[in-house]
């Protein structure tokens, strides 16, 4: 007998002692005094039995019988074997067999029989709090998302929210996740609100260096690797980087990528954006009104952003910085650009080095370390001289004759410029402007 039935049992006892009316009875039982007058006339007749539910021990009506039972385990063991619970009940439900997935989940496991497919318990994740003073963090991301509908390229939207107001301080269009988007969105937020306390990003190799990646000569003197360039511009600002291990973790700003997909993307298709420049010009009217729409105010009203340091030329650091060492003829080498250093005194600038920055808006800026120096496109070397001047030979213009140096013909693998190059390029120009002036 359960608990219940066993107070019942003590209760009805005492109605018919008569020590306890039906009506005291039914207050204690949480019954109506017909329910106990039910109750007294099935103890009078059974005893205590007689207050059992008279199907216990009975199968129940709707039971799958054990046909359906084993052809259940039949076809989980035969042509459905390895299909999950979920699955199943769907398979068999096209074999005439309709049954939950629960009744399913039952009967194998009473075979003994675990689910191919083991699902992982979900994870709790509270909620974190937002920063008490704007400034405090900023969230960094970018989404790759077909942002003009097919009208034009896939672009990515490069963004930073203020944590602790969901702000929009920056965004921009790239032709792809690249850290001059970064950089730009860096320097426009420091212009427009301040610097702020810390970043938070993912681990993209934008932010930190891949681990294993192997350290350069440099690197191992000094036994750590070296910053990125993002990393870089935020140690000079004095910025703390915080790299998230989990999307999960900066969930503000992944949320409000959902919410651009949605909204901005209706706005660039309603003023007929077709490209990065036009998608641009909608994101900066665009913006104002997000945050007008979708700014909270933060718990502290005081502001954290702090004010750019005196003499911290701000484009000087929001860009691509390289070290370089001058070479003997007073020129280095930033990718195909050679450039050429003027003189200062008797050595000049040989064997020194300098700081190389690339600006946003693509100038080249030379820095000996406290002055800017004026620089100029090399002139072409040697080689590449002979190179034009071999060309210019394959192409049937005559050649300078140097001495009595001896040529290589014009069929000589040497003397052969693929078409489509810029050199080829070059002196198709110069042959045709010659024919014209003949």
């Amino acid at each position: 007998m359960s608990i219940e039935e066993q107070r019942r049992t003590m209760v009805l006892t005492r109605v018919v002692a008569g020590s306890v009316s039906a009506a005291e009875a039914a207050v204690l039982l949480g019954l109506s005094e017909r329910s106990v007058w039910r109750l007294k006339r099935r103890f009078l007749a059974d005893g205590p039995a007689g207050l059992a539910h008279g199907n216990r021990g009975r199968p129940s009506a709707r039971r799958v019988g054990d046909a359906e039972r084993a052809r259940i385990l039949e076809l989980a063991g035969g042509r459905f074997a390895g299909a999950n619970d979920s699955h199943l009940v769907d398979l068999l439900a096209d074999e005439g067999l309709v049954v939950s997935r629960a009744t399913v989940q039952r009967i194998l496991r009473a075979a003994g029989r675990p689910s191919p497919r083991h699902r992982r318990p979900p994870r709790h994740r509270s909620r974190r709090d937002r920063m008490a003073q704007a400034g405090l963090l900023l969230q960094l991301d970018g989404s790759r998302h077909d942002w003009l509908e097919s009208r034009g390229p896939r672009l990515t939207l490069v963004g930073a929210i203020d944590d602790a107001t969901g702000v929009l301080t920056g965004a921009t269009f790239r032709e792809q996740e690249d850290v001059a988007g970064y950089l730009e969105i860096l320097r426009d937020t420091i212009r427009r609100h301040g610097v702020p306390a810390a970043v938070y990003h993912d681990r993209h190799s934008i932010f930190v260096a891949a681990p294993r990646t192997p350290l350069t000569l440099e690197e191992q003197l000094v036994d750590r690797r070296s910053p990125t360039q993002f990393g870089r511009a935020l140690a000079e600002l004095g910025i703390s980087s915080i790299a998230a291990w989990t999307p999960q973790a900066k969930g503000r700003i992944e949320r409000v990528w959902g919410t651009l997909q949605d909204r901005l993307v209706t706005e660039l298709r309603l003023a007929g954006a077709i490209d990065r420049e036009s998608a641009n010009a909608v994101l900066r009217r665009f913006v104002p009104r997000f945050n007008r729409r979708f700014a909270v105010p933060p718990t502290d009203p005081t502001p954290a952003w702090r004010p750019l340091e005196r003499g911290l030329r701000l484009d000087a650091v929001c860009c691509l910085k390289y070290r370089r060492v001058v070479a003997p003829d007073h020129t280095i080498r930033v990718g195909p650009t050679v450039l050429q250093l003027p003189l200062r005194g008797r050595r000049g600038y040989a064997h020194r080095r300098v700081d190389v920055e690339i600006r946003l808006d693509g100038r080249l800026v030379v820095w000996d370390g406290s002055r800017e120096l004026l620089v100029r496109d090399a002139p072409a070397d040697p080689v590449q001289l002979r190179a034009l001047a071999n060309a210019r030979v394959e192409l049937g213009r005559t050649a300078p004759t140097v001495g009595s140096v001896q040529r290589p013909s014009r069929q000589h693998p040497w003397n052969r410029v693929a078409p489509g190059t810029k050199l080829y390029d070059q002196i198709e120009r110069e042959r045709l402007s010659g024919s014209r002036s003949s």
